[in-house]
């Protein structure tokens, strides 16, 4: 007489809820800015449900998320600096927070940004197209 092992799920439906660390996100959300990339093929390629890289991608936006540093070759900006008296006065007791201009584009950051915060921005702008 033959037996068979059966193995049965335990606890609904064999799903749980994984909680993925930061450095698995951020390379998923850093694929995802390469022009030509969907973010259904690289959830695909890593077995992520899009929905979830999606929201990753937003938190990385808000800044809650690091990105790596590209790989390739990196580009700087060129920063003018003026004489104090030329650039627009702020009033008294009023927070200053960093600002990235491209072109028409203006980004205000955060008071306080960090410097890995403002570096990501910076990354993800010179990544989208």
């Amino acid at each position: 007489m033959e037996t068979t092992l059966e193995v049965l799920p335990v606890g609904g439906r064999g799903r749980r809820n994984r909680k993925r660390p930061d450095e698995v996100k951020a390379p998923i959300v850093a694929a995802t800015l390469t022009p030509g990339i969907t973010v259904h093929a690289v959830a695909r390629r890593h077995g992520v449900p899009a929905n979830h890289v999606f929201a990753w991608r937003i938190l990385a936006r808000k800044g809650r998320l690091v990105l790596p540093a590209p790989e390739g070759p990196v580009e700087f900006a060129s920063l003018m600096i003026g004489p104090v008296g030329d650039g627009p006065r702020c009033a008294v007791g009023a927070v200053e927070r960093p600002e990235i201009i491209a072109g028409a584009v203006a980004i205000r950051l955060e008071t306080g940004a960090s410097a890995e915060r403002i570096a990501s921005v910076v990354r993800a702008l010179a990544a989208s197209p």
